[in-house]
């Protein structure tokens, strides 16, 4: 007699040959398409901070034209002052002597008149967001070494201080160009002094012995970080004559 061949339901034969792991190749697959679907999400992540920068500095730009718009109002009133790009230029009306970094009465009278306009601008809720800082650059001409004209810049931007920061005198205590212990106090925090020898010069000696007050902003990431001044000294002696 032949032994019986035990038979396997065809059911249960089928099911035992599927594979219960999926293949090689669908793993990648899968894993090919998790990968696009993460570097999208990141690029969609960094596209959207490009775009948010890209905002901000149109905001930026475009109200630190407003405030430049302004001073361009205030500049009107003061003829010969001129504006280039952020700076301002006090042209013929404030000229150094070679070798000089005194001041005379009536351009140190026009410091005086102009620079609580800048500060008014400061103050500003434009101004109060992005004005930085004022850097007050006297210039030097190409005659002499250039230490000697790095130094003498120096000293024109800090008589340019010394003007603005002078106390009242009782000899000019009603003179309407004094400027105010508030205003004082906003100079000190707000202008700094910047020395250029002869890197920019004129077309004369002349025209590049001057004076200009350069405007720094502030970058949309970036936040003012106010320092505590000690009270405001009121020698009315410029250090540079002592």
């Amino acid at each position: 007699m032949f032994a019986l061949k035990a038979s396997v339901p065809k059911k249960a034969r089928d099911e035992a040959e599927k594979p219960f792991w999926i293949s090689f190749s669908d793993l990648m697959s899968a894993l090919m398409v998790l990968f696009l679907l993460a570097m999208t999400v990141a690029l969609l992540a960094v596209t959207h901070e490009i775009s948010e920068s890209e905002r901000q500095k149109g905001i930026r730009a475009h109200e630190i034209e407003l405030l430049l718009n302004r001073l361009d109002d205030v500049i009107r009133d003061f003829p010969g002052v001129r504006r280039h790009g952020h700076s301002i230029d006090f042209g013929d009306r404030a000229r150094f002597a070679t070798d000089s970094h005194r001041i005379d009465s009536e351009q140190a009278h026009l410091l005086r008149a102009f620079t609580p306009h800048i500060l008014a601008l400061a103050r500003d809720p434009l101004g109060q967001r992005w004005l930085k800082r004022v850097v007050v650059e006297g210039f030097a001409d190409a005659r002499g070494t250039y230490l000697h004209n790095l130094n003498l810049s120096l000293q024109r931007s800090e008589r340019v201080l010394c003007v603005l920061l002078a106390p009242p005198s009782p000899a000019a205590s009603e003179t309407p160009e004094t400027l105010s212990e508030a205003d004082r106090l906003m100079i000190r925090q707000l202008f700094f002094v910047g020395g250029a020898s002869f890197n920019t010069l004129r077309e004369s000696p002349e025209e590049s012995r001057r004076i200009e007050l350069r405007l720094e902003f502030l970058e949309p990431d970036e936040s003012r970080t106010p320092l505590p001044l000690p009270p405001l000294d009121n020698d009315p002696r410029c250090p540079l004559d002592r």
